[in-house]
């Protein structure tokens, strides 16, 4: 009765949200609140153990130093510097974009970028007279492979770092950059043929925009001084957080506590906290609570554990099942639960004969990562950019971003598998 009653729930609230007639926070935290009411599990288990307070938290924290740090001009600064750059044409200025946000996402998170760089394209197609969506959409796609290149990247990547003692940062980056690196180029290649038509700039504007100096737009320089080296600082902190054994979430919290500390006279602190994404932060909670009703009542340990009777243990073969099982449900329900769900699953592997799992870790990451970009509630980053847009007035719909990201995805699923197989995979074929 409790999986019928999980499923009933998921599936009505997972409808709404994509049908986007109700506000999708309303809707996921009434899902979430529906899972507690009826008893599919207890209140203490929600807060204690499905709700990710690390995510939300660093989001918040995150939220909190973007925030005071635009209040400077310092994103505009870099916006029309970006663009002057580029001679104000777009589809190199979205090559750039895209391509800033996957270095950023690799060696920070992918969570970070796109808060850092959203604002800037606001900015940048304000002046250019840009549509912002296939901007936005690039972003989101861009953001996620880039994350999927190092440990720190995507929250997924994290959780295998931590749950596997043996792979370090360098592992990473050394078996996974290649084929990351690969597949942006060609996503890139095929987003830019998408949208060149859309990208089309007056030579008016462009001249408008040369004409622009960078530095009209710093609004308060002791500010930016102040909130750049503090957003440098922890930017540098998240580059070494291997090596500080510090987490993530405390790193923030200490950057974007610090910030308001030091600019409280620069600041309003409650206009601050006014300009948090809240919509965003209660999804999350939501879609945290769905998903922990699923998990609770053991849909998604059942869906884990069915893959080792479908491979009968055959190393290439499970490999390559979750690559695509793992990419394939990471679209549709957050990467996070599932492959926390998966990684036990993967260590049981060894008691039956498996003495290398190291090909069955990479394909997990690489599903799990990538095929984020399916939906808009597959990652952190997706959302994060769905709630700016629509609170800057240039929303996309669930649909408009399936369009883009399924496509995306399933390109991403066929050049990881060739990766895998001759990398890893053909020798035990």
């Amino acid at each position: 009765m409790g999986v019928t009653l999980a499923l009933i729930i998921f599936l009505c609230s997972y409808f709404f949200i994509i049908t986007e007639k109700l506000n999708r926070a309303v809707i996921a935290c009434f899902g979430g609140v529906l899972m507690l009411v009826f008893g599919v599990y207890e209140i203490n288990a929600a807060f204690l153990h499905h709700i990710d307070w690390h995510t939300i938290t660093l989001l918040l924290a995150m939220m909190i130093l973007v925030s005071i740090t635009s209040q400077s001009g310092f994103f505009e600064y870099v916006a029309v510097s970006l663009a002057k750059w580029v001679d104000g044409r777009p589809v190199p200025l979205l090559v750039v974009i895209s391509s800033l946000t996957a270095f950023g996402s690799a060696f920070l998170n992918n969570v970070t970028t796109v808060l850092l760089i959203v604002p800037i394209i606001f900015t940048l197609t304000s002046l250019l007279k840009l549509p912002a969506v296939p901007f936005l959409l690039s972003l989101v796609m861009a953001s996620n492979i880039g994350g999927t290149a190092t440990l720190i990247g995507d929250p997924p990547n994290l959780m295998i770092g931590q749950a596997v003692e043996h792979l370090t940062f360098n592992d990473f980056l050394i078996h996974l950059s290649p084929v990351v690196l690969i597949i942006f180029i060609v996503v890139m290649g095929g987003l830019v043929i998408l949208y060149r038509k859309q990208l089309v700039v007056t030579k008016e504007d462009q001249a408008r925009l040369m004409a622009i100096s960078p530095t009209t737009y710093i609004k308060d320089r002791k500010l930016l001084i102040k909130s750049v080296s503090v957003l440098s600082l922890t930017t540098l902190a998240f580059i070494l957080q291997p090596f500080l054994h510090v987490e993530l979430t405390s790193i923030a919290m200490v950057g974007a506590l610090l910030l308001m500390l030091i600019t409280h006279e620069e600041q309003d602190m409650e206009e601050v906290f006014r300009s948090v994404e809240w919509v965003t932060l209660f999804f999350f909670i939501g879609l945290f609570l769905l998903v922990g009703g699923l998990k609770e009542v053991g849909v998604i340990d059942e869906i884990a554990k069915s893959i080792i009777y479908y491979t009968e243990g055959d190393l290439p073969k499970t490999a390559l099942f979750i690559l695509w099982g793992s990419g394939i449900l990471s679209g549709f329900v957050d990467n996070i639960p599932f492959v926390a769900a998966m990684i036990p699953v993967i260590l049981e592997f060894q008691e039956y004969g498996m003495s290398n799992l190291d090909p069955l870790w990479w394909a997990l990451a690489l599903g799990a990562c990538l095929g984020g970009n399916a939906t808009i509630i597959g990652a952190t980053a997706n959302v994060i950019v769905a709630g700016m847009a629509a609170k800057a007035r240039h929303p996309f719909s669930y649909l408009e971003f399936l369009k883009v990201g399924l496509p995306i995805a399933i390109i991403s699923f066929v050049i990881s598998t060739v990766y895998l197989y001759f990398r890893y995979l053909i020798n035990f074929m």
